[in-house]
């Protein structure tokens, strides 16, 4: 039997399902086709090379005149959306793209068939690739080891291909043949998502930032308690562990009260959440801490905070009581792609005082380790941030996706062994070096923090989450961030979270609260009703960005069309 594919190179011309997609194919471009039940479903884009490189930037065709949506990085750590109609408006580090193509066909009007292609840049081997544009309106390929050591001279399936007539639909489709293809990862809908989704939470980020402490975590709990909204879920935020002693300097800008440069010295909480029993002896504060949620404000699900390194500036080398860790001081190099989005002022923190990697080798014994102390105070779960940063760390050490996978195989097992209930939040995660290789993860941070003293970021959170959530959405449940419930855009970000399938919580402050607002999203027994799918944007707001035009739009659930206004 033939099996005619319905996406192929033409004349050097790439056509999707008989529509022109891209132009000028150049001659090193390799198309293959992929085969399943019968048909041919998709294809993958790959190239050869005249020199083995450890990165290749090159061109795939031109594309004008079409309308797409991508999502890319515009920080080390988070994703956004760009809307465009040609190369030139395709940002760099975009891991997401999808394509509009109507019928030409004279006299079909507004009712003529759309096809969408979905592009999706994907790891190979110790390579990753991702999509950006030249002035030539040319789409390129950055294909990267970030190791000069580890080179390559060709990629075969660099980016996958697929197409159809319900976007979502494609979408989902592309997400699984490559989870087929690759056998590095699970889709979202083969993951147990963590029971915490149910419950109402309260995050103690913004109420306390890093000066949390025990009594804090009491009071922000009775509080929204006393107002008929008890919080049944709690992330014990950024602030517990022990880290370096280090006088702060009043002329270092930070941003919301973070440590970047800091490092972890031990796996046991701060003093701040210890206390002395009846003979003045020192005993874990932090088991007390979620005893007293747990027994006298009837939590379910405790989380605490860590970042994938362990601290922001990761490990202390050879700090006492952590030296079997093998940790040595390593200095991030960013990709050209992220150099050429946003500066970060982590970033800039960490290049100056370099960062303490635990050796891949054992980071397992370091998360093992942590996790077990966790779970025997009763932590449920860890809300996992500054994942990103393993990136930019692989000279030496295979390269960017190999360290990146080891640390998430690393801490995956660890959340497998320790939490029963696959208790992860993955946070500042936005490569897909971490997500096709999370195989466990179900829970994403779909976009950069709720920000409430910047009253411009708010329409761009929420944008941004929904349109990441075609994207991530099909790799986890994407997660909306905390948000104030006493708040100039409260009523927003609430009704978006009421839509979103996601948990819903907040970081208010003891005492600050909007209950009126609160009682329309959690129930007096602490439960959320929360929608079963990832909220997206519908069909019509696919390629048009509700940031910047002025134009409302609906959220819809699953893949069905866009309700009735």
């Amino acid at each position: 039997m033939t099996i005619t594919s319905n996406i192929s190179v033409q004349n050097d011309n790439l056509v999707v399902q008989g529509k022109t997609i891209l132009t000028k194919i150049p001659d090193n471009i390799i198309l293959t086709p992929v085969t399943g039940n019968g048909f041919v479903s998709g294809s993958f884009i790959g190239a050869t090379f005249e020199q083995s490189k450890s990165l290749h930037v090159f061109p795939i065709g031109v594309l004008e005149g079409l309308r797409f949506m991508c999502c890319f990085r515009f920080k080390l750590w988070w994703m956004t959306q760009r809307m465009g109609s040609c190369g030139k408006d395709i940002p760099l580090e975009t891991q997401f793209m999808l394509l509009e193509s109507k019928d030409e066909v004279e006299g079909n009007g507004d009712d003529a068939p759309t096809v969408y292609t979905v592009f999706l840049p994907l790891l190979e081997g110790q390579f990753r690739a991702v999509l950006q544009g030249n002035e030539k309106n040319e789409i390129e390929i950055c294909f990267e080891s970030g190791d000069k050591a580890v080179e390559t001279s060709q990629g075969t399936h660099l980016v996958y291909v697929h197409a159809g007539t319900n976007p979502f639909e494609v979408i989902r489709q592309s997400v699984k043949a490559v989870e087929r293809h690759m056998q590095t990862f699970h889709h979202r809908e083969k993951k147990k998502l963590p029971s915490f989704l149910d419950w109402f939470g309260w995050c103690t980020w913004d109420a306390f930032y890093t000066d949390v402490t025990a009594e804090g975590v009491d009071e922000g709990l009775k509080s929204l308690s006393e107002g008929g909204t008890p919080p049944k879920f709690l992330i014990i935020d950024d602030g517990w562990q022990q880290i370096e002693n280090k006088e702060k300097d009043e002329n270092c800008v930070v941003q919301e009260g973070a440590q970047f440069a800091t490092r972890l010295v031990g796996i046991k909480e701060n003093a701040k959440f210890q206390k002395s029993d009846q003979k003045d002896t020192q005993v874990s504060g932090l088991k007390s801490v979620v005893d007293n949620a747990k027994q006298r404000h009837n939590v379910k699900q405790v989380y605490a905070w860590h970042a994938l390194a362990g601290y922001w500036g990761g490990v202390k080398p050879a700090a006492s009581g952590m030296e079997h860790y093998d940790s040595a001081l390593a200095y991030p190099v960013q990709s050209p792609g992220v150099l050429g989005n946003q500066p970060d002022i982590v970033m800039d923190s960490l290049a100056v005082h370099g960062l303490g990697l635990v050796n891949p080798k054992k980071v397992f014994n370091f998360y093992n380790e942590l996790h077990s102390y966790l779970a025997s105070c009763g932590i449920d779960g860890v809300k996992v941030d500054v994942q990103n940063i393993i990136e930019t760390l692989g000279a030496g050490l295979g390269g960017r996706v190999s360290l990146t996978r080891s640390y998430q195989q690393a801490l995956e097992a660890s959340i497998a062994r320790n939490f029963t209930d696959n208790g992860c939040i993955s946070c500042m995660c936005h490569n897909t070096d971490g997500l096709y290789s999370a195989k466990q993860t179900a829970i994403v941070r779909a976009s950069d923090d709720f920000y409430p003293r910047d009253p411009a970021s708010h329409t761009i959170h929420i944008a941004s989450v929904a349109y990441n959530s075609l994207f991530l959405g099909e790799f986890m449940q994407p997660d909306w961030d905390m948000f104030h419930s006493l708040h100039p855009t409260a009523e927003y970000h609430a009704a978006a979270r009421a839509v979103g399938g996601c948990a819903i919580y907040v970081s208010d402050k003891p005492g600050n609260h909007n209950f009126d607002l609160l009682r329309k999203l959690v129930l007096p027994d602490g439960s959320v009703l929360r929608a079963k799918l990832p909220g997206r944007p519908t069909r019509d707001c696919l390629f048009a960005d509700p940031a910047r035009d002025g134009i409302r739009c609906w959220l819809v659930q699953g893949n069905e069309e866009e309700p009735d206004p």
